[in-house]
């Protein structure tokens, strides 16, 4: 499923080279990664705690998972709005976007 995400990231970044230039598709793609990245660490989370087959305990290492794939969103958020003079909002929110929606799905397809 991640490679579903990253296909999805670069295909809205070659319709934003398209639309509205080079910056715009480097925003859409920093947005596509950051998520791509939440969803990795949230994976790894989500294996760590796969040998426990207790109900309770799945369901609060899911939201842990959760919670860091947020976390880890944001801060990478931050970063690029610091360091990338250049960014167009409205493109890194459409590669944002784009990557969360698949992004439930990366993690439900995960073998444990």
């Amino acid at each position: 499923m991640l490679k579903i995400q990253l296909v999805a990231t670069a295909v809205v970044a070659l319709a934003a080279m398209l639309i509205s230039g080079f910056n715009a598709s480097v925003s859409s793609l920093l947005g596509g990664l950051t998520v791509v990245l939440g969803t990795t660490a949230a994976g790894l989370i989500v294996k760590r705690g796969a040998a426990t087959s207790e109900a309770a305990s799945v369901l609060v290492n899911l939201l842990k998972a959760e919670a860091v794939k947020i976390l880890v969103i944001v801060a990478v958020l931050a970063i690029i709005f610091n360091v990338y003079q250049q960014l167009v909002p409205y493109a890194l929110i459409a590669g944002l976007a784009v990557a969360l929606l698949l992004s439930a799905s990366a993690l439900s397809k995960l073998k444990a």
